[in-house]
């Protein structure tokens, strides 16, 4: 493989702070890179959702996005079982693993591959998907060809793990203009406000209440939920929590941070 290549990926891998940054074009990137790096035949990434369900996210062809839509029907698949297990999973005979996966392996032979391999992406413990890699002939990847796909998944999942947050942050300062200007209509406001949209879990419940809203009206985030019973069980109790904070007030704000326990005698 050229290092000059190489060199390249990681370079496009890791520049996830500009502008136009889109995580489509940059998963279907991470897909076309590998291929190309590794020396394999075609590259697929599933992603967990915020509920931890996989996704399918990107795919260097369409035979394997077609794939990667079968291990998420059938939970059967290298994919599925490097993210369960958060171990690189290695076949280098297709036709070796008939009974480990039915459907995956005859539909993956059927597209002309012979042998696959899955590396998770993951953060230290935090997994967020896994990278799966196709051959067309039989064979294992050594061992640096190995450790350089980990290394170009690790890269990947940095990039998308920072592009979240700066999204989150977003989201964030989104959210508190949206509570000034929640606060303003309800101080204004002669009729009692309910809040109907934007309420995703319990804590949105609690802000909503502490802002002086008189009610929160929901149906999507309880049905969605893992568990639509501890979650509207949850919801109850953070309206009831956010009024009693609206009613108390809250103590006044600072710009930083000032201890109120004494620190004499700790050191």
């Amino acid at each position: 493989m050229s290092e000059r290549l190489v060199a390249e990926a990681f370079v496009e891998l890791a520049d996830t702070l500009v502008d136009d940054f889109d995580v489509m074009d940059f998963l279907h990137q991470v897909t076309v890179r590998c291929a190309q790096v590794l020396g394999v035949s075609a590259a697929g990434v599933l992603l967990a959702d915020q509920r931890g369900a996989l996704r399918v996210a990107a795919a260097s062809t369409e035979q394997t996005r077609l794939l990667e839509l079968l291990q998420l029907q059938t939970d059967q698949g290298p994919c599925p079982e490097c993210f369960h297990t958060g171990r690189p999973i290695a076949v280098a005979d297709l036709s070796a693993a008939t009974n480990r996966w039915p459907r995956f392996t005859a539909e993956a032979r059927r597209a002309g591959f012979a042998s696959v391999h899955a590396l998770p992406m993951r953060l230290r413990t935090d997994i967020i998907g896994a990278l799966n890699l196709f051959g067309s002939r039989p064979g294992a990847l050594d061992q640096d060809t190995l450790r350089l796909g980990q290394a170009l998944a690790d890269v990947a999942t940095i990039g998308l793990l920072q592009a979240r947050a700066i999204h989150h942050r977003e989201t964030v300062a989104e959210q508190l203009q949206t509570a000034l200007n929640s606060r303003i209509i309800i101080e204004q406001a002669n009729v009692p406000v309910i809040v109907e949209a934007g309420v995703g879990t319990a804590s949105d419940a609690a802000v909503a209440m502490e802002l002086g809203c008189d009610g929160v009206l929901m149906n999507t985030a309880i049905a969605a939920a893992k568990d639509p019973i501890k979650m509207a069980q949850a919801m109850k109790l953070a309206v009831e929590a956010g009024r009693l904070a609206y009613l108390a007030g809250r103590m006044p704000r600072k710009m930083y941070a000032d201890p109120s326990s004494p620190l004499a005698g700790l050191i």
